[in-house]
C-alpha cells in the first residue's frame, strides 16, 4: 500500500474513507524502532481498523507493516528489551475454549522483534490503557471491574450473574455518571501492576501470581492516564474530591507502591486540578499540569508543576501565557517538552529545567505524541497542518523555530484541491481575531467562491490542525472556500483572549466571527451573496446563535449543538463545569438566559440543518429533538439529520459519509440553488 493522497480523493467520500489515518507514535528504548498505528477501512468497510507500522527514524527506509489482526490493533509501547506491546480484541489462537465469554473484550498482546504476536493478558473487562516502567520493565495496566468485589474471579462471577439474571441497572452514589458516549459503571477502572518484568520471553500473566490491584473496590472513572516510575516502584494516578454541591470536585494525585503497600496523596490543592502527571527519569518526582478549576468570573488555566515523591509543588514555566498541555521529560531529566495552540499552530515547546529558558522547536504545524531519543539528540513527533494529515516526523532537540523532517509512512499527501491561507482583523476592544481560509482551485475575482464559515468546537481550542471529522478539501473540492476563524475564547492567544468570551458566548464570539466574515467576503475570490455557516458542539451553539441574530447566511448547518442552556446543565455528562463557566441557573439564570439562544428562536428566519447523535452526552439528543421542533413550529424551513448510534462525533465510515453527502445537498439547494436531491441511504 502507498498510501498516497492526491486531490482527486477529495472528491469521491468512498476515497477519502479509504484514506490512512496515522495515530499514536511509540519510540524503542534503543531509539532504532518507530511504531506508530496506521488505521484504514475494515474489509467490509464499515469500521477503520487500526493495524502497527514500522516507520524508520533515520527516513531512510519504507514503512512496513507489522500487524494484521481482524479486530485491529493500537496503543503500542515498547519493553526495556525491545518487545512491542499493544492493545487488541484479536483472537487468541491458543486460548482454551473456556476463555470464549472474554473473547470481545481488549487485551494485552506482545510482539517481539521477530516471530508472531502472542497474548498475555485478556480480563473479563478488557484492557483500557497500560504503561511500562522504562528501567524496570513491569507493567502498569487499566482494566474495568465491579466495585466491591475483588478482580478477576469474583469479578466475572458478578458479570455472569447479572448476565444470567437480564441486569443492566447501574447505581450510583457519586458524579458523574456518564462521560462522552459511555455510561461510567457498573465497572470501573482499577490499577494493576505486575509483579515481575513483562518482556520477549513473558508468559501469559496470571491473575492471581502476576498482578497487584492497587485500587481495589474503586469506584471512579480516571481523569488522565496513570503513570509508573521507571524504576518500577511508584504509580501516581488521578483521583476525584468531592468539594460541594455548586463547585462539584476537583482531582488531586495519588501515589501507591507499585507493590500495593502504600498509598498517600501526593498532591492536592483547593481550587486547582492535577492532570497528566509524568515521572522524571531518576523516579524521585512527577512533572504534571495544575489546571485552576475555572469559575464564572475565571476561566480555567494550565500550569507546570514538578512534584518531588518527598517535597513541595514547584511551578514551572509559571510566566507562560499560552496553555501547556502533555509534558514530556527529557531521559537525562534536564528539559521538559510539552505542546500548546499558538496562533493557529500546536507547536513543541522546550523548557530547560535548570535555567527556566523555554524556547519553541517548531516553526509552523501542529505536533502530537512527542518522543525524545535516548541521546536527547532528537525528538519524534506526529505532525499535522491544514495542508497535511499526521505525519511522524523528526526534529532537532535543540534548534528553534524549525521545520520537521518527515519521515516515510503511509498517507501522505501529493496533491490538494486549492489552497490555504491566513486572514486576520482587529477588533473594537484591541485583540487580533485571525483564521485560516481554503480557497479552492480557481477562485479568483472572474470565478469566485461561495463561503462556508467553520465555528470550532471547544471552545476553548483553537483550529490548529487536520480534521477528519471536519476536513475542508472536502468542500474545496466541490467548489466552496471555507473560513476557519479562532474567534474569542480560542487557545493560542494568551489568557485575556479566553476571558473576552468566557461567559458570554453570544456576544465577543458573535461579533468576532462576523467581523472576521466581513474581511474574508471583502476578497473579490469570495462570493459574498452566497454563504453559509456550520459549527459543532460550540461551533453548533455558535451556528444557532447565528441564526438568531441575522440572516446574512443562505443556509446554517448546527451539529451536536447547545440550544436550551437550562436543561442543558444538568443533562451534560460535565454539568459542574458548565456550572463554573455560566452559573447555577437556579441562582443566576441572567447569564443563562442572557447566551440562550433558544428564546430567540422565533428571529430564525434561515434554513437550518439539524444533526445530532442519539449517544452524545457532552450534548445530550435532547438538544437536538427541541431545537428541531422549535424550529418546525416556527416555520424555519429545517431538517434533523439523526443517528441512532453514534456519539459527540460521527465515527463510522458509513454513518461519515451520509453526514457529508446530506450537508453537501443541503448547502447545494439553498446556498448553490440548485434541486435537493436526498441522499440515497437516508
Amino acid at each position: 500500500m502507498t498510501g498516497k493522497i492526491t486531490e482527486a480523493g477529495f472528491g469521491d467520500l468512498t476515497s477519502y474513507n479509504g484514506m490512512p489515518r496515522l495515530s499514536s507514535l511509540a519510540l524503542s528504548p534503543d531509539g532504532a524502532r518507530l511504531v506508530a498505528v496506521v488505521s484504514e477501512l475494515s474489509p467490509d468497510g464499515k469500521a477503520w481498523q487500526g493495524a502497527l507500522w514500522e516507520v524508520d527514524p533515520a527516513g531512510e527506509r519504507p514503512a512496513r507493516r507489522l500487524t494484521r489482526g481482524a479486530k485491529g490493533e493500537g496503543a503500542p509501547a515498547f519493553t526495556p528489551d525491545g518487545g512491542l506491546l499493544f492493545v487488541s480484541a484479536r483472537p487468541d489462537q491458543e486460548a482454551a475454549p473456556a476463555d470464549g465469554k472474554q473473547k470481545d473484550k481488549a487485551a494485552l498482546w506482545l510482539l517481539p522483534p521477530t516471530g508472531e504476536a502472542r497474548e498475555l493478558y485478556r480480563p473479563a473487562g478488557g484492557v483500557a490503557e497500560f504503561a511500562v516502567a522504562r528501567e524496570a520493565g513491569t507493567v502498569l495496566l487499566a482494566a474495568g471491574a465491579h466495585p466491591g468485589v475483588g478482580f478477576g474471579e469474583q469479578d466475572e462471577e458478578l458479570r455472569k450473574a447479572r448476565e444470567d439474571a437480564g441486569v443492566t441497572a447501574i447505581l450510583h452514589e457519586s458524579y458523574p455518571i456518564r462521560y462522552w458516549d459511555a455510561d461510567l459503571g457498573p465497572g470501573f477502572p482499577r490499577l494493576l501492576t505486575t509483579t515481575t518484568p513483562v518482556g520477549v520471553d513473558s508468559p501469559r500473566l496470571d491473575r492471581a501470581a502476576d498482578l497487584v490491584d492497587l485500587t481495589p473496590g474503586a469506584a471512579a472513572r480516571l481523569d488522565d492516564s496513570p503513570a509508573i516510575s521507571p524504576d518500577g516502584r511508584w504509580v501516581v494516578h488521578t483521583e476525584r474530591v468531592e468539594v460541594s454541591a455548586s463547585y462539584g470536585s476537583r482531582v488531586r494525585l495519588r501515589l501507591s507502591a507499585a507493590d500495593g503497600s502504600s498509598s498517600r496523596v501526593l498532591a492536592d490543592r483547593e481550587g486547582h486540578s492535577f492532570l497528566q502527571p509524568v515521572f522524571l527519569p531518576d523516579s524521585s518526582g512527577v512533572v504534571a499540569v495544575r489546571a485552576f478549576d475555572s469559575t464564572p468570573d475565571e476561566p480555567w488555566t494550565n500550569t507546570l508543576v514538578r512534584i518531588p515523591l518527598d517535597g513541595d509543588v514547584v511551578d514551572l514555566a509559571a510566566d507562560f501565557p499560552e496553555e501547556p498541555d502533555h509534558p514530556v521529560v527529557s531521559p537525562d531529566g534536564s528539559a521538559l517538552y510539552f505542546t500548546s495552540s499558538h496562533r493557529g499552530h500546536q507547536p513543541i515547546w522546550k523548557l530547560d529545567l535548570a535555567s527556566g529558558e523555554v524556547v519553541k522547536l517548531t516553526a509552523s504545524g501542529a505536533y502530537t505524541d512527542v518522543r525524545v531519543s535516548p541521546d536527547g539528540a532528537s525528538v519524534y513527533a506526529l505532525r499535522s497542518a491544514w495542508d497535511h494529515p499526521p505525519r511522524p516526523v523528526r526534529l532537532s532537540a535543540s534548534d528553534v523555530d524549525q521545520e520537521a523532517v518527515a519521515l516515510p509512512a503511509p498517507g501522505a499527501v501529493e496533491s490538494l484541491p486549492g489552497t490555504v491561507t491566513e486572514i486576520e482583523t482587529a477588533v473594537a476592544d484591541g485583540r487580533t481575531v485571525r483564521a485560516w481560509l481554503v480557497l479552492p482551485t480557481g477562485a479568483s475575482a472572474d470565478r469566485p467562491a461561495p463561503l462556508l464559515l467553520w465555528v470550532h468546537g471547544g471552545p476553548v481550542m483553537s483550529w490548529s490542525g487536520w480534521s477528519w471529522r471536519w476536513n475542508p478539501w472536502l468542500m474545496a473540492a466541490r467548489g466552496y472556500a471555507v473560513l476557519l476563524p479562532d474567534p474569542a475564547l480560542s487557545t493560542g492567544y494568551g489568557y485575556d483572549f479566553v476571558r473576552a468570551g468566557w461567559g458570554s458566548w453570544g456576544a465577543k464570539p458573535y461579533t468576532d466571527l462576523m467581523e472576521i466574515t466581513d474581511v474574508a467576503v471583502g476578497r473579490d475570490d469570495i462570493d459574498e451573496s452566497r454563504t453559509a455557516a456550520m459549527g459543532g458542539s460550540f461551533g453548533g451553539y455558535m451556528a444557532n446563535w447565528i441564526a438568531t441574530r441575522t440572516d446574512r447566511f443562505k443556509a446554517i448547518v448546527t451539529h451536536a449543538s447547545l440550544w436550551h442552556l437550562d436543561a442543558f446543565t444538568g443533562t451534560t455528562d460535565d454539568s459542574y463545569y458548565w456550572i463554573r463557566e455560566m452559573g447555577d441557573p437556579l441562582v443566576q439564570d441572567e447569564r443563562v438566559r442572557a447566551n440562550s439562544p433558544h428564546l430567540r428562536v422565533a428571529d430564525v428566519r434561515t434554513p437550518v440543518l439539524v444533526i445530532h447523535g442519539d449517544k452524545d452526552y457532552r450534548v445530550p439528543i435532547g438538544e437536538g429533538q427541541r431545537l428541531y421542533f422549535d424550529l418546525v413550529r416556527h416555520g424555519v424551513p429545517a431538517k434533523f439529520l439523526y443517528f441512532p448510534s453514534e456519539n459527540h462525533w460521527i465515527l463510522t465510515p458509513g454513518n461519515s459519509k451520509v453526514w457529508y453527502e446530506t450537508i453537501f445537498a443541503f448547502l447545494a439547494e439553498h446556498v448553490l440553488g440548485e434541486e435537493w436531491v436526498r441522499p440515497d441511504l437516508v
